[in-house]
Order: C-alpha cells, then sequence, then structure tokens
C-alpha cells in the first residue's frame, strides 16, 4: 500500500508540474533573440510576383506575403517596417532559410510532405489556398486543360508545378511537352513570345502575370480546371520551436481577427470596449496570451493595426476590386464557405 501511494504521488506530482511547465511564459528562442539584437526580421520573398510580394519603382514592398512579415515584425519589434526583403527564386528559396540567410520564408511556397519532412523546415499555417492552372491565349480557342494534348507548356523548374503537370498529362494520356525555365521571368517571356502553347502555374500566379505581363490581359484566359492542391504559407527553419510558434500564431491571429469583427480600424476601440471573451484575448485586455509567446499582451493588437486583419490583407493585395481580381472562395472564413480556418487564440 505504502509504495502504491507513492507511485501515485509521484505521478500525481509529474502530472502538476507538466500543467505548470505548459502554463509558464516561453522563453524567446535563438532566432527571435537574434532578431531583437539585429533590430529587423529578415524575411524571404519572391522576386516579383504581383498581389503577393513585389516591390514598386521606389523599393517598396507590397503584397499578401509581405504583409504577414510585416505583421510578425510589428508583433516582435513594434514596428511593420523593420523588415529587410530578400527576393528569392524557386531554386534559391530553401537554401536561404536552411543556411539562417533569413528568419522567415514568405514567398507563395507550397506545403507538401516532402518538403516538410526533408528539408530542416517547418510549415506554419495556410495564407492562400490555391491549386494549378493553365493560361492559353484567346485566339487558342482551347476552353479545357484537357484539350491541351501534346501541346507544349511553360512551367518553371524547382517547383511542385512541374511534377504535378507531368502527373496530369500521364494520367490523362494527353503528352504534354514541358518546356522547362530556371527563371520566373524567363517562362513570362518564353509565354507571351508565343513559344508555348500554355502557361502553368498557381491559379493566383497566372493572375498575378496576365494582370502584370500581358499587353491586353483580356487575350489570356485561365483556364477552369485546378489540377492540385496548392496551399501557401510561410516556412521556418526547425530548431525553434518559439520562432515557430511566434510566426503561426500571428497568421492565426490574423484569421480570427477577422472571424470576431476586429480590423485596422476598431482595434483600438475593440481592445477597450469588448466584452467579448475571445476579443478580450486577441486584444490582450482579457488573458495574456503574448507571455505564452515569449511576446507581451499586444502582439495581435500591433498585428492588426499594423496590416488589418485577414480579410483586409487578402482585399487590398488580391481581392476582386484589386487588378488580379481573384474572389474570395475557398480562402474565406470557414462560417462562410471557405477553408480559412484559425486554431483558436485562447
Amino acid at each position: 500500500m505504502i509504495k502504491i501511494a507513492k507511485k501515485h504521488g509521484l505521478a500525481t506530482l509529474a502530472a502538476a508540474g507538466l500543467t505548470l511547465a505548459a502554463m509558464a511564459p516561453a522563453h524567446a528562442g535563438k532566432t527571435l533573440d537574434a532578431i531583437k539584437a539585429r533590430g529587423q526580421v529578415i524575411c524571404g520573398v519572391n522576386v516579383g510576383l504581383a498581389g503577393f510580394s513585389a516591390a514598386d519603382s521606389n523599393g517598396a514592398w507590397t503584397g499578401l506575403d509581405v504583409d504577414v512579415c510585416k505583421a510578425v515584425a510589428a508583433s516582435v519589434l513594434g514596428d511593420a517596417t523593420k523588415v529587410k526583403w530578400v527576393p528569392l527564386n524557386a531554386q534559391q528559396r530553401f537554401t536561404a532559410l536552411q543556411s539562417g540567410e533569413v528568419d522567415v520564408l514568405s514567398r507563395n511556397t507550397t506545403f507538401s510532405l516532402t518538403r516538410d519532412a526533408s528539408l530542416g523546415l517547418h510549415m506554419t499555417a495556410v495564407t492562400y489556398y490555391d491549386g494549378q492552372g493553365f493560361m492559353v491565349p484567346v485566339k487558342s480557342k482551347i476552353k479545357s486543360a484537357k484539350a491541351l494534348k501534346n501541346a507544349t507548356v511553360c512551367v518553371q523548374s524547382g517547383t511542385t508545378t512541374e511534377k504535378n503537370l507531368t502527373d496530369f498529362s500521364k494520367a490523362n494520356n494527353l503528352g504534354m511537352k514541358p518546356v522547362v525555365f530556371e527563371k520566373q521571368e524567363a517562362v513570362n517571356a518564353a509565354y507571351f513570345s508565343g513559344r508555348c502553347q500554355a502557361y502553368t502555374t498557381d491559379a493566383s500566379g497566372l493572375a498575378s502575370v496576365r494582370n502584370k505581363e500581358a499587353k491586353v490581359p483580356a487575350d489570356h484566359l485561365i483556364l477552369p480546371e485546378l489540377i492540385s492542391k496548392e496551399p501557401l504559407g510561410p516556412m521556418v527553419r526547425r530548431g525553434d520551436d518559439e520562432w515557430f510558434a511566434i510566426v503561426k500564431w500571428v497568421i492565426y491571429g490574423l484569421i480570427e481577427a477577422e472571424e470576431y469583427g476586429v480590423t485596422q480600424a476598431n482595434v483600438d476601440a475593440m481592445t477597450k470596449e469588448s466584452k467579448d471573451p475571445v476579443v478580450m484575448r486577441l486584444t490582450g485586455s482579457g488573458e495574456d496570451t503574448g507571455k505564452l509567446l515569449g511576446l507581451d499582451k499586444e502582439w495581435l493588437v500591433r498585428a492588426v493595426k499594423a496590416v488589418g486583419n485577414y480579410g483586409e490583407i487578402f482585399e487590398r493585395n488580391v481581392g476582386p476590386k484589386t487588378p488580379l481580381a481573384l474572389p474570395r472562395g475557398q480562402n474565406n472564413q470557414w462560417n462562410k464557405g471557405g477553408q480559412m480556418y484559425a486554431m483558436p487564440v485562447r
């Protein structure tokens, strides 16, 4: 009986210890320490994909992926402008993150098992649900991807796009002929010069390229079929769970802020006035969730004030009123017919 009691007591103490450890404030982590020391978040972005990450003639970066990094900088440094932008092509992106050249890769990158399990990187949270599509000249009169039998198709190497194209062609016995280029600029030039009969990449990327590169965007049609799942989002290096948690929860926080009506314009008022327990957690006026991330209680308020909630980010960069004119679709909130579903900030 005595031995059993001791075992029971030890088990109880161990459980209590685990509970207390789980509730303890987080340590900052080596990546956050380095960021604070240098005063900048180093963010890897696309070399130029309008709506997601692109620099204007003055060197100012904008886009959905850019806003994610700005939100992270606002959360951890208190200033969304404290970001160093590192443009990366498809071949460079993973090496740059693995080597520590960048702190976070926010560059229209698809999450997949191979990338998650073999690159020494962590996938954080989905910021855009996409799918691979095809673009063709309207004058070709092609209306379906399955009509591209024996067609030449421009595609970029070092991406999931190339393999998806091969899989789709084989599965449908289409005999497509990939015309592969290392750089996106070369893919764009080849397609618009007529070297390929079609262009394939993520549908959002096709909309961006059509708007930016085509002399007459209306002369090019994005075909209706999507041939793959392309969940896009930021990645971080393995080995720093604290930094992984921060990037992931900033994204979830922006998504949940939209769900509960916390916007760039009203976040201060909501912080002072809302009695909704969820809003109080989001704004830090109730529970202090920041201490669990190694941040202060206003970590998410700063992010929302800097870039808005997820819906505002989407509408400003890629939504129906922008040149890309992308519908909200599956990137709508889960309770509005979409797939955007934040893990609860609590």
